[in-house]
């Protein structure tokens, strides 16, 4: 199931992907996204497969969010309307010990390459496959 997919997305469909494996370990995960339906959509998956989220529609309300919480993982988009998401990274990563998934339509070897600088350690590009997002946050929770 890709992203772009996932707002048509229904109960249902996603009932059906409970047969595969709950993570070892619930994360606690900061979503990132500027799209409303993707990040409402995002984060009802990640719930419904037993992870602890967060959201923010912007950098500065992930910052603050940042200030006042702990995280295991920040899914962040990279092109964010109030800033970008390799700053929030950075700063992110100045601030706690935690782990950062790219989530962006941006996907060249010069975007990945400032993306692995800023602190990202994953890099999916969209539209995101869910099923090599719950593999990175599998290795995340390992």
């Amino acid at each position: 199931m890709t992203l772009d997919a996932m707002p048509e997305c229904t109960e249902k469909t996603a009932m059906g992907l409970e047969d595969q494996q709950r993570p070892a370990k619930s994360l606690r995960i900061l979503l990132v996204e500027d799209h409303g339906d993707t990040l409402h959509a995002l984060a009802r998956l990640l719930t419904h497969f037993g992870h602890e989220i967060s959201v923010a529609d912007g950098a500065q309300n992930a910052r603050k969010i940042i200030e006042s919480k702990e995280f295991d993982v920040v899914l962040s988009d990279i092109g964010l309307p109030d800033g970008s998401g390799y700053d929030l990274i950075s700063e992110a990563k100045r601030k706690q010990p935690i782990k950062a998934v790219a989530l962006t339509g941006f996907g060249t070897d010069e975007d990945i390459r400032r993306g692995k600088e800023a602190g990202f350690d994953f890099h999916l590009v969209k539209p995101v496959d869910f099923h090599e997002l719950r593999t990175v946050l599998g290795q995340i929770a390992a």
